[in-house]
C-alpha cells in the first residue's frame, strides 16, 4: 500500500555539511487528519488489527452494487452507475481520501501531487474521458474542433533538459548538445525511429484505450520481445536516443526499455503524438492538462457527487461470490469491527494481484493474470523551497525539468501554473521509477524502498537535483517522501495479448473487475475506461 514515508526539515543555511540531514523521525501527514493510512507503521497496524479481528461479530448491510477501491477506475465506475440512476451504490477504500495514485498534498499552503500529475489531451478514441472533461468545463467543441480551457493547459515553457551544462528546450537530447562525431548518426536514427513509429501507427493498432485498438496478429511479435531487443534488431543504438526512449518507458511504465515490451515502447509514441526528430514539421508535442495538486484535481471532482457513498478507512478482507448475490467483508478501522456488505454485484477496482487474494474462489483467468503482471515501485518526493533556485544558462525554468543521464525522472514545479508576477517559494515534485531493467531489480528496489531509512532516499533525491541546482541545499525547508510498493503494472512481454486479461475485462458474473491492470499499464484514460466499462456491463 502507498505510504508517506517521512516528512523532514532540512538544516538551516549556516549548516553546509553534506549530506547531513536533520529531521524528525515522526512521520507527518499529507493533510490534516489523515495520519492513519499515510503512516507506514500505522498502516501495518491497521492490517494486523483487521486480520486479528476476522473472527469478531460483524454487522451486515446491503447495497445494489459495491465497488472496492476508490482510485480512478473505482470512482469512474461509481460515477457512471450513479449517473445511470442507480442510487444504491457504495464505494470503499483503505485510504482516508479517494483518488488512489491520483491524490494530492499540501506543504506550507501550496498544493502538490502525491502521484499522477497530468493528463494528456485525449485522442479521438478516449470518448469517456472527453465526456468527463466537457462535464467539468475543461473542453468544448467549436466548429468541429476541440477547445480546452487554457487556464488548465500546462503553461509555457513545458519541458526542458539539462545536458552538457546547459538547459535545452524539450526532452529529446538536441543534436547541437552532442559531440560532433555523434551528431549525424544520431539524427539519422532519430528519423528512422520516427518513421517506424509512423508506419506502425497507421493501422490504428495503438490507441487509448487499448480496448479500441485494431490489433493484428502480425503485431504479436512486438508483444513477445522487449523494447530494447526490438531497438537492437532495428540497429537503433545511438546513446542519446536509447536514453530518451528508456526515460519515456520509465516515465509511463515504471521500468526501463529492457523490461517493457516492444509493443509498449512503440505504443507510448504511436498512441499519442508520434516521434519527431529535431527539425521535423510536427516536432512540437501535444499539450497536457495539469494542476498544482496533479490529477487529484480530477479525482476530487469525480468524487464530489459521490461523497455520501464513499466509505474510507476500510480494509477489504474477503469477497465471496454465490448464486444469488456476492458479499465482501471489510474492516472498519474507526469503529474497530468487521462490516459485511452483500450486493447484487461487486466491482473489484483493485490491482489484480489484490483481487486474486480477496476472492475466496478466484477464477483461473484471474490467477493467470495476477501471475503475469509485474508491478513497479515508485518514490515521489515533494521538496518545499523558500526561494527560487539559481539556474544554469539556456532554457527558462519549465513545468517539467529533467537531467540527462539521471536515474530519476526529474521534477515538476507545483507553482508553475500560478499567475504570480515573480518567482517565489514553491514545491518541486521529484519522481523516481524503480522498476529497473529486470524482475530481479524490481524486487530488489521494492525491498530497498521498504527497508532503507527515509533519510537515505531524501539524500538521493537531493544529490540528483543538485546537479543542475547546487544551491538546492540552501533553499530546501522540508521534504515529504511518498513510497508506492506496487505503483503500476509494467507492460512486460506477453501481457498485451493475454487471454486472461481479455477474459477479466469482459467478465459477466456477480464480481466484475475495473482497473488499469486490465490494459497492463497505468494511465488515467485506461483506468477511467475500465471503470465506465464495468458500470455499463452491470447496467446492460
Amino acid at each position: 500500500m502507498p505510504v508517506l514515508l517521512a516528512a523532514g526539515c532540512w538544516p538551516p543555511r549556516r549548516s553546509r555539511r553534506w549530506p547531513a540531514v536533520r529531521a524528525t523521525h515522526q512521520r507527518r501527514t499529507p493533510a490534516a487528519g489523515s495520519a492513519r493510512r499515510m503512516n507506514a507503521a500505522i498502516d501495518c497496524a491497521i492490517c494486523r488489527r483487521a486480520v486479528s479481528g476476522r473472527s469478531r461479530r460483524c454487522s451486515v448491510r446491503r447495497a445494489g452494487v459495491v465497488v472496492v477501491g476508490a482510485g480512478i477506475a473505482g470512482l469512474a465506475c461509481a460515477r457512471t452507475l450513479a449517473k445511470s440512476g442507480l442510487d444504491d451504490v457504495q464505494l470503499f477504500d483503505l485510504e482516508d481520501a479517494p483518488g488512489g495514485n491520483s491524490r494530492g498534498h499540501r506543504i506550507a499552503g501550496m498544493a502538490c501531487p502525491l502521484g499522477a500529475h497530468y493528463l494528456p489531451l485525449p485522442g479521438e478514441h478516449a470518448i469517456e474521458v472527453m465526456s468527463l472533461l466537457e462535464e467539468l468545463g475543461l473542453r468544448r467543441v467549436e466548429y468541429g474542433r476541440p477547445v480546452y480551457d487554457e487556464r488548465h493547459l500546462c503553461h509555457s515553457p513545458q519541458e526542458r533538459l539539462f545536458i552538457d551544462g546547459h538547459w535545452r528546450d524539450g526532452l529529446l537530447p538536441p543534436i547541437a548538445a552532442l559531440p560532433a562525431s555523434e551528431r549525424s548518426d544520431t539524427l539519422a536514427q532519430y528519423r528512422r525511429f520516427g518513421a517506424a513509429v509512423s508506419e506502425l501507427g497507421r493501422a490504428q493498432a495503438f490507441t487509448i484505450p487499448t480496448a479500441r485498438s485494431r490489433w493484428r496478429p502480425e503485431l504479436d511479435a512486438l508483444d513477445r520481445a522487449s523494447f530494447a531487443q526490438w531497438l537492437a534488431a532495428q540497429s537503433l543504438t545511438a546513446p542519446p536516443l536509447r536514453w530518451y526512449l528508456d526515460y519515456c518507458c520509465r516515465d509511463d511504465y515504471g521500468a526501463g526499455a529492457a523490461q517493457v515490451s516492444a509493443w509498449a515502447g512503440i505504443h507510448y509514441f504511436a498512441s499519442r503524438h508520434g516521434f519527431h526528430a529535431p527539425g521535423d514539421a510536427s516536432e512540437e508535442r501535444d499539450g497536457v492538462l495539469t494542476w498544482p495538486e496533479g490529477n487529484a484535481w480530477l479525482a476530487e471532482r469525480i468524487a464530489a457527487p459521490l461523497r455520501e457513498r464513499i466509505h474510507t478507512g476500510r480494509v477489504a478482507l474477503r469477497v465471496v461470490e454465490s448464486r444469488h448475490d456476492a458479499s465482501v467483508d471489510l474492516w472498519n478501522d474507526a469503529e474497530q469491527h468487521i462490516e459485511r456488505w452483500t450486493a447484487q454485484k461487486i466491482v473489484l477496482a483493485t490491482p489484480l494481484f489484490i483481487s486474486a487474494r480477496l476472492l475466496e474462489s478466484p477464477s483461473a483467468a484471474l490467477q493467470a493474470a495476477a501471475a503475469q503482471l509485474r508491478y513497479a515501485p515508485w518514490l515521489v518526493a515533494n521538496l518545499q523551497l523558500d526561494a527560487p533556485l539559481a539556474d544554469h544558462p539556456g532554457a527558462a525554468p519549465s513545468w517539467d525539468n529533467v537531467v540527462y543521464g539521471s536515474a530519476g525522472l526529474g521534477y515538476v514545479d507545483a507553482m508553475h501554473q500560478s499567475t504570480r508576477p515573480h518567482p517565489g517559494p514553491t514545491v518541486l515534485t521529484a519522481y523516481s521509477a524503480l522498476g529497473g531493467d529486470t524482475a530481479e531489480q524490481t524486487q530488489a528496489n521494492r525491498r530497498r524502498l521498504l527497508d532503507e531509512p527515509w533519510t537515505a532516499w531524501a539524500v538521493r533525491v537531493m544529490q540528483e537535483l543538485s546537479t543542475p541546482h547546487p544551491d538546492l541545499i540552501d533553499k530546501v525547508r522540508r521534504i515529504d517522501l511518498m513510497r508506492y510498493g506496487h505503483a503500476m503494472s509494467i507492460p512486460v512481454p506477453g501481457v498485451r495479448t493475454s487471454a486472461a486479461l481479455r477474459a477479466l475485462a469482459s467478465s459477466s458474473g456477480r464480481v466484475r473487475f475495473a482497473h488499469s491492470d486490465l490494459s497492463s499499464y497505468s494511465v488515467f484514460e485506461e483506468a477511467f475506461f475500465h471503470g465506465v466499462n464495468a458500470a455499463r456491463s452491470i447496467r446492460a
